[in-house]
């Protein structure tokens, strides 16, 4: 598949959605804030639920939530770094956790609700610290963008009306 096709697909879905441009790029940030959070198997529908309760464009936000599975080979890295941040933010005093290689965990310790609130606690803090500046990011550029749009559009349509009736 090839990915600059599937980009430009997307963002005409984007734009061909009519709405104001505010609640296009406020389904949009929400949208790209929930697709960094670990909340596996409920991204999109916390995306939809924010954006409904926000008055956001619910189809903004799960396409936005789709385009950011285009990041999906490096998830693992993004999620450590999230890891790593929430760790540092939530330790007292602050301090890197430790690394990867020195890290002895057998297989029955994973499989430990302890051990996953351990982990969950500092990935979904994280996670939040990172995605809120790419969904502020967002939601300026698809307002500009949207806004330039429609814009253009309405004006091509005026053109094509007084061609219509040149009366």
């Amino acid at each position: 598949m090839n990915l600059q096709r599937w980009l430009h697909e997307h963002s005409l879905k984007l734009l061909a959605i009519r709405d104001t441009p505010d609640a296009i790029a406020g389904g949009v940030a929400i949208g790209i804030f929930f697709g960094f959070t670990p909340l596996f198997g409920l991204k999109t529908l916390s995306a939809i639920f924010v954006a409904w309760i926000t008055r956001s464009n619910i189809l903004a936000a799960v396409i936005a939530g789709s385009l950011h599975d285009i990041l999906l080979p490096f998830m693992p890295v993004i999620y450590r770094w999230e890891y790593d941040l929430g760790y540092y933010l939530l330790s007292n005093p602050h301090r890197w956790p430790v690394a990867l290689t020195r890290l002895h965990r057998e297989g029955f310790v994973w499989r430990n609700w302890t051990t996953f609130f351990g982990v969950g606690k500092p990935l979904l803090v994280g996670g939040c610290v990172c995605a809120a500046p790419f969904a502020i990011l967002a939601f300026f550029l698809t307002r500009n963008i949207v806004h330039r749009h429609q814009v253009k559009k309405l004006a091509q349509g005026k053109v094509s009306d007084t061609e219509a009736n040149p009366s």
